[in-house]
């Protein structure tokens, strides 16, 4: 992810070629109830005096010198609070609950002025820059430059600082730990122990040097992505991992504008303004991080599942939202978010439920009466929730026709089993039983879509 701000010229020449427009777009009052049409004054005087505000880099030191601050940004823009623990964030979220994300957007950027800044990570979060565009006000954008992104993001990042005028402010990695890394354990060294060390030192170290210098920053996490980390997050919230300009506990606050929004609701939105996207939408890519550790979605794949492929889902965070992942278990329970234990899934009359004895049962027998189709799954997998509707269909096709369709959860005490005795790799995984023969088939696609896995199963049967 890229983060940046804007500059005191790109913010002149953004409002002063879009100021009017922005309040008169014929797409706005679909997008929600918030009417920025009331602030008159704004946009004659306010807005003038805006243009000439002068924004501190990313990386600023801690104690900011007053005097660079232009006297009119203290009359126009609002008073910052000194401690963000001093406003209940819980209370605002309740609030701004059924907000729309361009309210949200402006009541971020009222409160908290040139101290808050927009992450941009060249993917769908070209829609909160949109949003903030609409609102009127002076915004700012800062992204995380990994050194390993796709020619595309780069692409996409140029037309986002024309489009909209506006110079992105690029946070790089530490030059002597990205060589003491790759010296020491090569290109691809995630690929064999974890992306987590990788996207520690390329992304996370780079966004807590950036964050020091705000009060404020505003991201683009939806509940939809991540079912596994992401389904609590609220539309704005004290930030648990990274700490702001007042340094300690409560000195950054974390906006999440697009939190209760679905993703095709975001690239309606998209479409509908005709703003620039990033070209790797159009060939599969839904997900977009680093070149090595992203790919596009095949049919039936949850679009988390084009990152970091390899590892479980339980760990799909680069740790810039590290604050999403909590417990997966409490008191044997399995939970989301360490909040409600999760309902089963594949809960249909078709698909028989096995136990630990019916899974050993079928591995012993090598003279089976029928074959059988078997999903390891975990609930609690997002990957196996977006198979769920393809795994459900096929089951209702198999019915009748010789072909047992079945379902074995393999996390908690199983896992280990599944592991050793059933291939398990990741969730979900597949297996085919042969009816004249003892081996287990492994599903050897990711693609798993409804006629994918009938030709897996018409293939063997």
């Amino acid at each position: 992810m890229a983060l940046a701000f804007t500059s005191s010229s790109a913010i002149h020449g953004s409002l002063s070629s879009s100021s009017s427009s922005s309040y008169e777009h014929p797409k706005v009052s679909q997008l929600g109830t918030f009417q920025p049409l009331d602030r008159p004054q704004l946009l004659s005087t306010a807005l003038n005096s805006w243009r000439r505000l002068a924004v501190k880099p990313l990386n600023a030191e801690p104690k900011r010198n007053d005097s660079i601050v232009p006297s009119a940004a203290t009359i126009v823009a609002p008073e910052v609070a000194e401690k963000a623990e001093e406003e209940d964030f819980e209370k605002l979220a309740k609030e701004l609950q059924n907000a729309s994300p361009l309210e949200i957007m402006d009541k971020a950027l009222e409160k908290f002025g040139d101290d808050i800044a927009i992450a941009f990570s060249g993917a769908e979060d070209v829609a909160l820059i949109e949003y903030a565009h609409l609102t009127g006000r002076p915004f700012r954008v800062f992204s995380l430059d990994t050194g390993r992104l796709n020619p595309e993001t780069y692409q996409l990042f140029d037309s986002v600082e024309k489009h909209y005028g506006i110079r992105i402010e690029y946070m790089f990695p530490d030059a002597v730990e990205v060589q003491a890394l790759v010296r020491t354990k090569g290109l691809f060294s995630f690929y064999e122990d974890g992306h987590q060390e990788c996207c520690r030192v390329r992304k996370v170290r780079p966004l807590r040097r950036a964050l020091k210098g705000l009060r404020a920053w505003i991201t683009g996490q939806r509940k939809d992505q991540s079912p596994g980390t992401r389904s609590e997050i609220p539309v704005v919230q004290v930030d648990p991992s990274f700490e702001g300009l007042g340094g300690g506990a409560g000195s950054l606050v974390k906006w999440n504008p697009v939190a209760n929004v679905d993703g095709k609701d975001i690239w309606n939105f998209l479409r509908a303004m005709n703003v620039p996207v990033n070209s790797l939408h159009s060939q599969g890519y839904v997900s977009i991080g680093c070149e090595p550790c992203t790919r596009p979605v095949l049919p039936g794949q949850h679009e988390r599942e084009g990152r970091w492929w390899w590892e479980d889902a339980k760990a799909k965070e680069c740790g810039l939202h590290k604050g999403n992942i909590k417990d997966e278990t409490v008191n044997g329970a399995v939970q989301t978010n360490g909040t409600a234990a999760i309902a089963d899934i594949f809960d249909t009359k078709d698909i028989v439920t096995l136990s630990r004895p019916g899974v050993e049962n079928l591995l012993k027998l090598d003279d089976r009466r029928e074959p059988w189709l078997v999903v390891l799954y975990a609930p609690w997998c997002q990957f196996c929730q977006a198979m769920e509707g393809s795994y459900v269909e096929l089951a209702e096709k198999l019915a009748g026709s010789g072909v047992k369709v079945g379902k074995f959860r393999a996390d908690g005490e199983q896992k280990s089993f599944a592991q050793q005795e059933l291939q398990l790799g990741s969730f979900p995984t597949i297996l085919f039983f042969p009816k004249n023969s003892s081996k287990a088939i492994k599903y050897p696609t990711e693609r798993r879509d409804v006629d994918s896995l009938l030709a897996f199963v018409n293939a063997l049967r």
